[in-house]
């Protein structure tokens, strides 16, 4: 079925998608630029080839001044000039440290050499029939630059838009937060009136009603009644600091688990283990925790539709309380293991999947405690973990 968290997926994905192809799309078009750039610059340096070779076969007498100065207005290409015994008779735009190291240094000489050969084959010139110098050259600072500009480009938007992304993800989350606070606060105020109402009529129709009728009946109101009461006191509680104290943690799940048993199909066959001999407790708020064993249990139900088994195993270790709570449904995807905690995400015709979603609000945020999808195989089941600090 399609969900909010699914179609939010699908939105970021194709985002993804775009900004790759724009990405893709700069660097292929730089990449092309920086060809054609080094394409002339190869020319450039075949232009000083000829140079260096006109200048070898004239005479005193002639006036080299222009080519001279063509040599001088190189500013950009690093360019080595050697001659047919591997010595260095020019060098230019290279530090002067490295210029001054390789015309004295032979070991260093060979390797600025390679280090040039690298990046582009060096360039023949024959002063005459078997008398060859060579030109070594490298990119110059700008076309450098150039093949490297789009990585930079994109490195600061990515750096931009993930501090913005942060910044609008944190605004956000506090307004949805102040909402769902607010809706909550607002619900347990609504349901106060019908309570108050409620308790007076069961009153009433205890004193209306035949003895045996009124003890068929007005216990389970009651019970109904205490319910909706709990259910009241947990949203009144959502945004407040909770009030955490030492309870009985096999306990407060045995009572929840009477609860849900009740109300399942008796095809679930329901199961708390606790190896420990004495009690296990920890600070909890009883109404808040409560809600996530309810939660959990109610999504357990759901994944086997009503018939199968659930194992709780109640243990406790290094100042830790441990509840693993484990069913013989269709199990969890492990890409969705992370999933299902956030808001919308749901595998049911019915519901807004917040569920799960509160549940790790509840656990992480007012218990300082963890909840996540300890292992899950499909078709065998799904076992969830709930961690708390003793």
């Amino acid at each position: 079925m399609s969900t909010l968290y699914s179609r939010k997926t699908t939105w970021k994905a194709l985002l993804l998608v775009a900004l790759l192809f724009i990405v893709a799309a700069s660097i292929l078009y730089t990449n092309y630029l920086a060809g054609k750039l080094q394409i002339e610059e190869k020319k450039k340096v075949e232009m000083l080839a000829d140079v260096y070779k006109r200048i070898q076969s004239m005479d005193d007498n002639s006036d080299i001044t222009f080519m001279v100065d063509i040599l001088r207005k190189n500013e950009t290409i690093p360019v080595i000039l050697i001659d047919d015994k591997n010595n260095i008779t020019g060098i230019r735009n290279v530090s002067s440290s490295d210029s001054g190291r390789a015309m004295t240094d032979t070991t260093f000489r060979n390797k600025l050499l390679r280090d040039f050969k690298k990046h582009n084959d060096p360039i023949r010139i024959e002063i005459s029939p078997g008398l060859n110098n060579w030109i070594y050259y490298k990119d110059s600072i700008l076309l450098t630059e150039l093949r490297y500009f789009p990585y930079i480009q994109f490195a600061l938007i990515f750096i931009f838009l993930l501090v913005a992304y942060l910044a609008f993800s944190a605004s956000r989350r506090s307004e949805q937060n102040r909402v769902w606070v607010g809706m909550a606060k607002e619900t347990a105020h609504q349901l106060g009136t019908p309570l108050s109402s409620l308790a007076g009529w069961i009153e009433y129709l205890s004193e209306q009603l035949s003895p045996a009728v009124r003890e068929q009946v007005i216990p389970e109101m009651e019970k109904d009644l205490e319910r909706l009461s709990v259910v009241t006191d947990r949203f009144s509680k959502i945004g407040s600091e909770p009030s955490l104290e030492t309870q009985n943690v096999r306990a407060l799940i045995e009572e929840n688990v009477n609860y849900i048993r009740k109300r399942a199909s008796g095809k679930t066959a329901f199961h708390i283990d606790s190896p420990d001999l004495t009690p296990i407790t920890a600070p909890l708020s009883p109404t808040l925790f409560s809600w996530v064993i309810e939660n959990l249990l109610k999504n357990a139900l759901d994944a086997m539709n009503g018939n199968g088994r659930i194992d709780i195993l109640i243990t406790q270790r290094s100042g830790q309380v441990m509840i693993d709570i484990s069913d013989t449904g269709k199990g969890i995807s492990s890409s969705n293991h992370k999933a299902v905690f956030r808001p919308g995400y749901s595998t049911k015709k019915r519901g807004w999947g917040l569920g799960l979603s509160l549940s790790k609000r509840i656990i992480e945020n007012y218990h300082g405690g963890k909840i996540f999808v300890k292992e899950s195989t499909a078709g065998k089941g799904t076992t969830f973990r709930i961690i708390l600090k003793k």
